[in-house]
């Protein structure tokens, strides 16, 4: 018994390192390899080599999934392109498995001695996430050979050897148990390298160490379309498509099963060899096989998996993937794309308003009404979004932008808020009682509704780029707008002092309506403080106050 909790723990261990890895490397490098998978689509052959370096570098063809899926599910990547770079995730996977079982006993101990020292003295730096990288690699090192001493006395228990002596090289039945282990094991590298262990201590046959590795191939699959559950149907169909081919595998080799073990066999090699080849090989052979045919695959997902219609008439997030929260880094960058979002439907309510300013538009009132539902229902989506982002996790750097994007969204809800309001103002005391802005009047209340559009693109754009002179020239254009209110104020008064009639009827109204789009600047212009904040103070002195 204790010799199996032995085996269990090295085991855990291989899957855990494999998970620090991956986690640690995503950190670091998440947009750089988002990047990657992304300007490498075009190309189905570069898609496919894509893949397989990814995954070499993140040691995990689920987290190669996992990143897939969610470009998928949000409309940045075609599926045909997402199942090429699956198929090479899957040669990826197996490369590693072949570099994890070269002689590197000495490397794990320096690993993870230069590793602690970096990630304890570094934590929240990328020296120290890459030390936590070189943990998880030693680790994985230091697992594989706990997994062989711990193999070695079970391969002599009699009673264990009865029990693998059952499978007696029924592919069907083989695939289910090698599919259990990766599912087990959370990984396919993990049920690979240990079907190796015991096909070196002659525990299982050739056959069945072929059936074993097509199992686990199938339960990487599985696993990576458990996983997508939380997508929408977009991002299921790439875990899908990469389950069937990954069947389509286990057919292809029923017939020929005994010849490939034949020819392997007279290969000698050694047995565990034998099974790191056979993973590269039938994964390799299977890919370029499948590659062809990713277009159609493609057709076929969207066939078994169609879109479901969304008629509730509310905007839903696009880019709020729940399977990235795990790394602070791409959950950041995914709250940074649907802010944006949620900037550019402020932008177009207040382009519905300069129209309802002039003239009474009920189909623009009805549109502005529900964009300001759609910027509701996405700022509290990403909220709720932050909220799940492990803080303690993030960097300095990173906590930083946590709070810039929470900020913003809390400011584009506000004024979403406030542009309806003053679409309520309008109604009842302009549009309701039949009166008009002067001409003088309306001209004030149009060049200031345009100065105020600039500035919230101005602002989203050092939202995103984080650039000191456009934030320089936020706050500038903000002092401006400022200067400009008062102007206009002023300027009106004069008119209620020359009794012109119509100032006189829409006074309240025109002036309520110039500190709201005053408030409005406030809040578009917020973004260039958190910029400038690190600089000299005079740099926001010329923004003032409120």
């Amino acid at each position: 018994m204790l010799t199996l909790l032995h085996l269990l723990s090295a085991i855990a261990l291989l899957v855990w390192g494999t998970h620090i890895v991956r986690t640690g490397i995503l950190r670091v490098f998440g947009s750089q390899l988002r990047k990657v998978l992304s300007h490498n689509v075009s190309r189905r052959p570069l898609a496919f080599v894509a893949g397989i370096g990814v995954t070499a570098l993140v040691q995990s063809s689920n987290a190669t999934a996992l990143l897939v899926t969610s470009f998928v599910a949000q409309g940045l990547m075609a599926l045909a392109p997402g199942l090429a770079i699956m198929l090479g995730a899957d040669v990826g996977t197996a490369l590693m498995a072949r570099v994890l079982t070269l002689d590197l006993s000495w490397l794990s101990p320096l690993l993870i001695f230069i590793g602690v020292i970096f990630f304890l003295s570094r934590r929240q730096t990328r020296a120290g996430q890459l030390g936590r990288v070189a943990i998880g690699l030693g680790l994985m090192l230091l697992a594989l050979e706990l997994i062989v001493a711990a193999a070695t006395p079970i391969t002599e228990a009699r009673g264990i050897r009865v029990l693998f002596a059952s499978l007696t090289g029924d592919l069907l039945l083989d695939a289910l148990v090698g599919a259990l282990f990766a599912l087990l094991t959370y990984s396919s590298l993990a049920a690979v390298l240990l079907t190796a262990t015991l096909a070196g201590a002659g525990m299982i046959s050739l056959p069945v160490a072929i059936g074993l590795v097509i199992g686990a191939n199938i339960g990487s699959g599985l696993l990576a379309f458990l996983t997508s559950s939380l997508q929408n149907p977009a991002g299921r169909r790439v875990a899908l498509g990469s389950l069937i081919y990954k069947l389509i595998g286990l057919l292809l080799v029923l017939p020929v099963l005994q010849p490939l073990a034949n020819w392997l066999d007279s290969l000698n090699w050694r047995p565990a060899e034998l099974v790191i080849f056979l993973h590269l090989f039938y994964n390799s052979l299977r890919a370029l096989l499948m590659l062809p045919s990713v277009g159609l695959m493609a057709r076929f997902c969207n066939w078994l998996l169609p879109d479901r219609h969304d008629d509730s008439g509310v905007a839903r997030p696009r880019h709020l993937d729940p399977t990235a929260l795990a790394t602070p880094s791409l959950a950041l960058a995914n709250a940074v794309r649907e802010t944006l979002r949620a900037g550019d439907l402020v932008e177009s309510m207040l382009g519905h308003l300069g129209p309802v300013l002039e003239h009474n538009q009920p189909a623009l009132t009805k549109e502005l009404r529900s964009l300001n539902d759609d910027v509701a229902s996405l700022c509290r989506a990403i909220k709720l979004y932050l909220a799940q982002v492990p803080r303690e996790a993030l960097s300095d750097h990173d906590s930083q932008r946590w709070a810039e994007i929470l900020e913003l969204a809390v400011n584009l809800e506000q004024a979403g808020d406030l542009i309806e309001r003053m679409l309520g103002k309008i109604q009842s005391e302009k549009t309701a009682q039949r009166r008009a802005f002067s001409e003088k009047g309306l001209e004030e209340l149009t060049h200031l509704h345009t100065q105020l559009r600039a500035n919230l693109r101005l602002g989203l754009n050092v939202f995103l780029s984080a650039d000191q002179a456009s934030a320089s020239q936020l706050l500038r254009e903000k002092r401006r707008f400022r200067a400009q209110e008062r102007r206009l104020a002023h300027a009106h008064i004069g008119r209620l002092q020359r009794q012109v009639v119509q100032s006189i009827e829409t006074s309240s109204l025109h002036l309520e309506l110039i500190a709201d789009m005053k408030r409005l600047n406030s809040l578009f212009c917020a973004s260039a403080y958190v910029v400038l904040e690190s600089r000299d103070t005079g740099a926001l002195q010329a923004g003032g106050g409120e």
